[in-house]
């Protein structure tokens, strides 16, 4: 029986794949990055299909309004009889386009761990416990200046099992619609400072630095709010060179 990859293996890869992609311009990461193993399994293998109709696509897509969200959908901290344990954050933004323009009325959803590092997910089994008072998952609709807020607790490290004694940094995942299917997002924001960085195969296979500071939220203390949350601000760019990255790449 091999033995069970470690850190240092994780470490050696990714220093060799920037080695030898050193100088190249990068679009996007590689869907079959190998240190994170699982893509080696699920990247895609067939040519991608081209859309005929673009205008097709948005046809058939989810419709959203105002009545659908409701005034505690983006406070995370109380859709619940008691108040969730850990660290409160509000995390504030804009959602933009390339040109820098609002992007009004989308739908902007979150998912994330609880702040032991657990997920409300019955596939989540690994020895954390789960709040009662917190679910994890929230929603709102940018505003006319293409702002959202959240209120939620600060989500913990978790374990991953890509390989021994491998931890995912804290983060929270983004989904956003857009005002078109080319300006579909899912991808993920972490916090400022986190020394799980370069250990994370996911976050490094972003290999374009400017792109992998993108992902990383600032600390505004103006936007804390006293005695109740610490403030954070991440805006969002949902195409152009300055978009921010997608889980899967751009």
């Amino acid at each position: 029986m091999s033995e069970p990859l470690k850190q240092a293996d994780i470490d050696g890869e990714i220093a060799a794949l920037r080695a030898a992609r050193a100088g190249e311009a990068a679009d996007h990461p590689a869907r079959d990055y190998g240190p994170y193993r699982s893509t080696l399994l699920r990247h895609p293998k067939q040519p991608l299909v081209a859309v005929k109709d673009p205008e097709a696509a948005e046809l058939s897509g989810p419709v959203f309004g105002p009545s659908d969200v409701t005034a505690l959908d983006n406070d995370l901290t109380r859709q619940h009889l008691g108040e969730p344990l850990g660290e409160r954050i509000t995390v504030r933004g804009r959602v933009l386009d390339r040109q820098g323009r609002p992007v009004r009325g989308q739908l902007v959803e979150i998912w994330q761990a609880n702040a032991s590092g657990r997920y409300l997910h019955q596939r989540d089994d690994h020895s954390a416990p789960l709040d009662p008072n917190f679910s994890g998952v929230g929603r709102c609709l940018t505003g006319d200046d293409g702002g959202y807020l959240f209120t939620t607790i600060k989500p913990g490290a978790y374990p991953w099992r890509n390989h021994l004694n491998a931890w995912r940094p804290a983060h929270i995942h983004f989904s956003l619609f857009g005002s078109a299917f080319t300006q579909r997002l899912v991808t993920q924001m972490y916090f400022p400072g986190d020394p799980l960085f370069p250990y994370d195969p996911i976050m490094q296979s972003v290999t374009d630095d400017s792109a992998r500071q993108r992902l990383v939220a600032t600390y505004e203390h103006d936007l804390s709010e006293p005695e109740w949350s610490l403030g954070y601000r991440w805006d969002i760019v949902l195409d152009g060179p300055a978009a921010t990255w997608m889980e899967e790449g751009r």
